[in-house]
């Protein structure tokens, strides 16, 4: 089990053409034995609901076998989409990667 943070970058749009990769990468780390996970959202500029889908599903994930995750440098668009739908509630949302890496 890996107790370092897995740092996950992500950048640009995550709609419904990109939520299906992002799926993919954030699930494989948690099979793979990740239990603490950054996302990294600072290059992104746009989620969408299949973006923030996928992220839910991440955490469940995480949660199911005891990991944690943190969102990091989310920008001002992007932190108001998961105010405004409730995420910013179920997620632990950090100012940078930094802040992110000490919580745990």
């Amino acid at each position: 089990m890996e107790k370092t943070p897995r740092i996950i970058r992500l950048s640009g749009r995550i709609d419904a053409t990109t939520a299906p990769g992002m799926e993919e990468e954030l699930s494989s780390g948690i099979e793979e034995g990740t239990r603490a996970m950054i996302i990294d959202l600072e290059a992104v500029e746009y989620m969408s609901s299949a973006g923030l889908r996928v992220l839910l599903s991440a955490l469940k994930k995480m949660r199911s076998v005891g990991g944690e995750m943190r969102l990091s440098s989310l920008q001002p668009h992007v932190r108001e989409v998961f105010e405004m739908t409730g995420f910013s509630r179920l997620f632990t949302i950090c100012a940078d990667i930094g802040d992110a890496q000490s919580s745990f």
